[in-house]
């Protein structure tokens, strides 16, 4: 999540995240306090396969990103559909 200090930012990010668990998909949710390139750079790192960006400016336009690591891809997804898309990815890939 970005923007750790924005509720709208934190309230989307955690639902996102308990939506996912309830999935029963491993999922790290990043409220550190850093800059934007130090948690992608850890995602990377770490080698986290989808990455879902939740952000002040997406969530004006009701979007996130969800970006693929082994492709590099980044998608705009509709908040209220990102759980569904990462779910299609993750039974895709398995």
């Amino acid at each position: 999540m970005l923007g750790t200090s924005d509720e709208k930012v934190a309230e989307a990010a955690e639902g996102l995240y308990r939506q996912l668990r309830g999935e029963r998909a491993d999922v790290l949710l990043d409220d550190r306090d850093e800059r934007p390139g130090v948690k992608f750079r850890d995602v990377e790192l770490i080698g986290i396969p989808y990455r879902i960006t939740v952000g002040a400016r997406g969530l004006a336009d009701g979007t996130v990103e969800v970006t693929t690591r082994a492709t590099g891809e980044t998608q705009s997804v509709p908040v209220a559909e990102a759980v569904e898309h990462v779910r299609k990815l993750l039974t895709a890939a398995a």
